[in-house]
C-alpha cells in the first residue's frame, strides 16, 4: 500500500500526524514542506515577546526529531509542483531535482499566506509579515536592531492587536493602523469594539483607524544606526517610526489545489469528512472551507485533525464543530470571542462590569448564538454560555 502523504508541516499537519499515529501505528506516512519542518505553535509568535521567548526556544522540535517520535518520513525544503489526481501521484522538487511521489490517501494542510496591500515608497520591501518561524526570526531581528522601540502595526484584527499587545508590554511605542472603523471588525459588535479599543489605549496603544498606509519611504541613518521609516496613511498622517509590520489577515493557499481540479472557493471546499471533489485527496487547516465556513483558529484545526484521523484508520467520521470560543491573546483588554454565524440576523444584549462586559448574540426565537466577553468578570462565564449555543456542524453518527 502506498503511504498517506500530508502537505504541510504546520500545525495541522504535524495534529493529524499525531493523532493519526495513536489509531495507526504502522502505516506509512510522508509529510512533505517547503520549510525546514519545525514543529511549533504558530499562536505563540504573537505573545512570545512578553514570554521572554527568543525565536530559537519557540520549536518543540525539528524535523529529525519529529521523524523519530511519529515514525513519519519527512522531506523538508521539498516543494509540491502538482498533484495528479488520476494517478495518485505528486511531482516534487528539492535541491532543482524532480521526483515522484505516490500516494494513497493525500492531505492538504497548506494553509494560508499573508494578504499584502500594494503599498508605495522605497521602504515597502521592508515591511514585516509573521506567518511563520522564520518570519518571526526576521521580526525580531528588525526589532533588535533598532533601540527606539517605535513600531507601527498595519491592521487591528486579532494577530495585529495581539502583536500590539505584546509589544507595548516590552516598551515598544505600538501604533495600530486599520481600515476600518474599530479594531476586530469582523469579531466584534461595534460597542464591545469600543471598550476594547479603549483598553488598549489605557495601556498606551495608539489607533489610527479608517484610514489606512499608503506609502513607507526609508529615512537613511545619520550614523551608524539602523535607517528609520517615515509611514504617510492615506487620511495625510504621517508617522517615523523603526519596523513597520503588517498583519491585515490571511488568504488560503489554494492554487495548488485549484490546478489539480480540486474545488476551490474562499478556500478548498471540503465536506464534513474533509475530503474534496478529488478521491482520496482531503484538506485541514487555514486552507480548508468546510462545508462553506472557514475558521482559521486552534480549536476547528484539533477537530479536524481528530476526526480526519479517523477516517484515515478506517473508521469514517465527520468533522464536529461544537460552540468554540477564540480566546484573544491581550491580557490589556482580556477578550473572549464566539462570533455568531454570518447568516444569522441577530441582536445584542449587553451586561456591564466593573471591568468589562457581556454581550450576548440572541437570534428571532430567543437561541444564544454567539457572544463576547470582555475583562476578568465576564470570562468566568465562558464554559456556561458555549453549552447553550447550537453547533455550527453538528455531530453525525
Amino acid at each position: 500500500m502506498q503511504p498517506i502523504v500530508i502537505i504541510g508541516s504546520g500545525m495541522a499537519g504535524y495534529t493529524l500526524a499525531r493523532e493519526y499515529r495513536k489509531l495507526n501505528p504502522e502505516q506509512e506516512l510522508v509529510m512533505i514542506c517547503a520549510d525546514d519542518a519545525s514543529n511549533y505553535a504558530k499562536p505563540t509568535l504573537s505573545n512570545a515577546l512578553v514570554g521572554k521567548k527568543s525565536p530559537e526556544q519557540i520549536a518543540l522540535g525539528d524535523a529529525a526529531k519529529m521523524s523519530a517520535q511519529l515514525n513519519m518520513i519527512i522531506k523538508a525544503h521539498t516543494w509540491v509542483k502538482s498533484i495528479d489526481a488520476t494517478t495518485h501521484t505528486l511531482q516534487l522538487e528539492c535541491n532543482d531535482e524532480s521526483t515522484e511521489q505516490p500516494y494513497s490517501k493525500l492531505v492538504l494542510a497548506i494553509g494560508a499566506n499573508p494578504i499584502r496591500l500594494a503599498i508605495s515608497g522605497d521602504g515597502a520591501d521592508d515591511i514585516c509579515v509573521v506567518n511563520n518561524l522564520k518570519d518571526y526570526k526576521n521580526f525580531r531581528e528588525h526589532l533588535e536592531q533598532r533601540p527606539d522601540k517605535r513600531v507601527l502595526i498595519l491592521g487591528a484584527g486579532l494577530i495585529g492587536c495581539e502583536f500590539a499587545n505584546d509589544l507595548q508590554n516590552t516598551a515598544h511605542q505600538v501604533t495600530v493602523v486599520d481600515l476600518a472603523p474599530q479594531p476586530l471588525g469582523r469579531l466584534l459588535p461595534p460597542h464591545t469594539a469600543t471598550a476594547f479599543r479603549e483598553n488598549l489605549e489605557e495601556a498606551g496603544i495608539k489607533f489610527c483607524l479608517a484610514t489606512t498606509v499608503d506609502k513607507v519611504n526609508i529615512i537613511p541613518a545619520t550614523s551608524a544606526g539602523a535607517d528609520d521609516y517615515e509611514v504617510t496613511l492615506a487620511n495625510g498622517q504621517r508617522f517615523v517610526v523603526d519596523v513597520v509590520l503588517s498583519a491585515i489577515g490571511l488568504q488560503p493557499n489554494i492554487d495548488l489545489a485549484k490546478h489539480a481540479d480540486i474545488q476551490t472557493s474562499r478556500g478548498i471546499m471540503t465536506n464534513s469528512l474533509l475530503q474534496t471533489n478529488q478521491a482520496d485527496i482531503y484538506a485541514i487547516g487555514d486552507c480548508a472551507e468546510v462545508n462553506g465556513t472557514l475558521l482559521p483558529f486552534v480549536m476547528p484545526i484539533m477537530q479536524q485533525a481528530r476526526a480526519l484521523a479517523k477516517t484515515l484508520a478506517g473508521e469514517t467520521t465527520h468533522v464536529h464543530y461544537p460552540a468554540m470560543p477564540v480566546a484573544v491573546k491581550t491580557p490589556a483588554a482580556p477578550l473572549t470571542v464566539l462570533p455568531a454565524p454570518m447568516d444569522v440576523e441577530v441582536t445584542w444584549e449587553t451586561e456591564e462590569f466593573d471591568d468589562g462586559m457581556l454581550a450576548k448574540a440572541m437570534d428571532n426565537t430567543g437561541t444564544l448564538r454567539g457572544f463576547v466577553l470582555l475583562g476578568a468578570t465576564a470570562a468566568k462565564q465562558r464554559l456556561t454560555l458555549a453549552k447553550l449555543v447550537p453547533d455550527l456542524i453538528p455531530a453525525q453518527v
